[in-house]
């Protein structure tokens, strides 16, 4: 398998992606090599173009051991192992982080310009390299895009070792690749042309790329528009919850009458892209969030963990007496959105005398799990449900029947239970903005 330059291998790579075309897919190259093979397959989609900007935070005194990668919009994501095994302290931590968020800002004004990044909640974010040698960037890459809010991420090469799929079969919903040879030993041996990709040819594949778009009177997705808000910046946060400490994002708006917790449901965590996506809405409403995880990656292993309602509900209570301990936070409203299992969490800790929820939100929940609990319930309630996903409507419409609050089951035409279906996901987020705005109001002083 060669190649004569990345511009033949996008094409060829291209032509064993045409599954993807019409999937509400944006295209994310690698720079610098992995943009002009990325711009090919952009262009034989018919999709939006952009960068995937990752900037590996290495050990102070051992640059080259990654002990977490950066991306754009404050995401981070740390390996806490090498952390602990390296012995860095947080003042060293943030040090690199503060050096590496500087670099990751350059970069981006310098390919994009006055461009925002196009936004990747809700859609498949399909990520391209000109190939895969340690797998180091694409693994750091796919990490980022999700905690972005992707809902779908393939990870799609030329070229990889053969042993690739272990390495990274973990990190993308779709693994593709036109070649594995097993006497791999860099990607530049499978190139007859593997010069150095400049600065100016990635700037060139963007500006084109949103050239293409703008000619089809389509939205590049990379400027924002005069009435959208943008999201505001977060920050991360630890919460002590018994004798665990538990890691969120918390993001408060300037002004916001109220914060939503979220609980995410099985399996998921405070990188849930669904859940990102709905807090993305929110805070651009001027509403605050916290996402959080209930469990710790430890007890994640512990299935029986994640369907004991009473754990994860005792988790959201602590969680929420962080938050209000919080200055940002402080004399705001709290409101409750939940997940799948996550909404049995969240109407169980609702019903906890004292809880003062101001309102609570289900998304494709399991309300029934929170059994005798439900006619405790005093917060304002918003079931939604997906049309197809006959089961979970049942058990809806049967728990709506215990609450003694104000309550609505808001359907969701022909969407199954991850409302992964196109706009599915938009009208959950609009339908818990209109919701959360109505009922949260500044708790009394």
């Amino acid at each position: 398998m060669f190649f004569a330059n990345r511009l033949d291998a996008g094409r060829r790579l291209a032509a064993r992606l045409g599954h993807l075309r019409g999937a509400e897919v944006v295209v994310l190259g690698l720079p610098r090599g992995g943009v002009p093979v990325a711009a090919e397959v952009a262009e034989a989609l018919d999709a939006p173009l952009d960068v995937c900007l990752v900037r590996k935070l290495g050990v102070p005194f051992r640059p080259e051991l990654g002990m977490g990668a950066l991306g754009e919009g404050g995401v981070r994501v740390i390996n806490d192992a090498v952390v602990h095994a390296a012995r860095v302290t947080p003042a060293e931590l943030a040090q690199v982080e503060a050096h590496e968020r500087t670099v990751l800002a350059e970069r981006a004004r310098q390919y994009r310009g006055d461009r925002e990044p196009v936004a990747l909640a809700g859609r498949t974010a399909l990520v391209v390299d000109d190939g895969v040698a340690t797998g180091s960037t694409a693994q750091a890459a796919c990490r980022i895009v999700r905690a972005r809010g992707a809902a779908r991420t393939v990870l799609a090469v030329p070229v990889a070792p053969a042993d690739w799929t272990d390495r990274l079969g973990a990190e993308a919903d779709e693994l593709v690749c036109l070649g594995t040879p097993r006497d791999f030993f860099a990607v530049g041996q499978f190139y007859e042309d593997f010069s150095q990709t400049e600065d100016g040819e990635v700037i060139a594949c963007l500006d084109r790329a949103a050239a293409r778009l703008r000619a089809s009177g389509r939205p590049t997705g990379s400027r924002r528009g005069p009435s959208e808000a943008a999201v505001p910046e977060g920050r991360e946060a630890r919460m002590q919850a018994g004798a665990v400490v538990l890691r969120g994002r918390l993001t408060v708006p300037a002004g916001a009458p109220g914060v939503v917790v979220f609980a995410h449901g099985s399996g998921s965590s405070r990188h849930s892209p669904r859940n990102r996506f709905v807090a993305d809405g929110l805070n651009r409403a001027g509403l605050g969030s916290l996402l959080f995880d209930l469990l710790t990656e430890e007890e994640e292993t512990d299935r029986a963990n994640v369907f004991d309602t009473g754990l994860l509900a005792g988790r959201l209570a602590d969680a929420t007496a962080w938050l209000r301990e919080q200055p940002e936070a402080e004399g705001l409203a709290v409101g409750y959105f939940g997940a799948s299992t996550g909404a049995s969490a969240a109407l169980w800790a609702a019903a906890e005398p004292g809880a003062g929820i101001a309102a609570v939100v289900s998304r494709g929940g399991r309300p029934d799990l929170a059994g005798p609990r439900l006619p405790a319930v005093t917060a304002p309630t918003l079931l939604i449900v997906g049309g197809d996903d006959p089961m979970v409507l049942d058990l809806n419409r049967r728990a709506q029947a215990q609450l003694r609050c104000e309550s609505e089951l808001a359907v969701v035409a022909g969407a199954t239970h991850l409302f992964s279906e196109p706009g599915a996901l938009e009208e959950v987020t609009d339908l818990a903005r209109d919701w959360f705005t109505e009922h949260l109001a500044p708790a009394p002083s």
